[in-house]
């Protein structure tokens, strides 16, 4: 259920469960994290989805089993955060819930108009994954994180776009995944690790 391709130094990541809105599983959530860690040797990794919906986040029947407390989530956006290249969610639609979080590691996020984003832990009594509200409040400020985390609002893509959560919106996610991705791909790994390094020595 996720699909692997690889287009010269560029790797592409697709959660491949059209039919349950890419609902994860801890399965899929592990296979990520494989993926990831497996292309290290790539200068960009872009993440996306088949169908209309990046992914609803966790499966809900398995997360009521366990999957919701699953250290896997945080081995998949630990794994995206360390990736040394460059690392663009491209959203073919909606992302929701635990699915939050692999977005929110990534270096850039680039939506489809009609995308939304909402992560209702608290409507459904789970926490959010522990990395998963500081990253989210580095991006939108934490009042406008404690909106989508403790008030449950659903955010319109416009909206994500002007608070920073997105940084383009486009009809061709993959279209613009590509060109955001030229100059890495044109330069020297060791380049675009110096110049990621740099962004991480200023928020030690």
């Amino acid at each position: 259920m996720i699909e692997i391709r690889q287009d010269g130094e560029c790797t592409i990541l697709t959660l491949n469960r059209p039919d349950k809105a890419n609902a994860l599983t801890e399965q899929m959530l592990s296979d990520l994290a494989d993926a990831v860690l497996a292309a290290q040797a790539s200068k960009v990794l872009i993440l996306t989805g088949a169908g209309r919906v990046f992914s609803a986040g966790a499966d809900l029947d398995a997360a009521k089993a366990g999957l919701a407390v699953s250290p896997q989530w945080e081995r998949l956006s630990g794994a995206i955060a360390a990736f040394g290249g460059l690392t663009i969610a491209a959203l073919n639609g909606t992302v929701a819930g635990g699915a939050m979080g692999m977005v929110l590691a990534c270096d850039l996020r680039v939506a489809v108009p009609t995308a939304k984003v909402f992560y209702p832990v608290m409507k459904l009594g789970f926490l959010p994954q522990p990395s998963d509200p500081k990253r989210l409040a580095a991006l939108v400020g934490p009042s406008r994180a404690k909106m989508i985390l403790m008030a449950g609002q659903k955010i319109e893509a416009a909206e994500a776009l002007s608070w920073g959560l997105f940084d383009r919106l486009s009809e061709d996610v993959m279209g613009e995944a590509a060109a955001l991705a030229g100059d890495a791909l044109s330069a020297k790994a060791s380049h675009i690790v110096g110049i990621k390094g740099l962004f991480a020595a200023s928020t030690a």
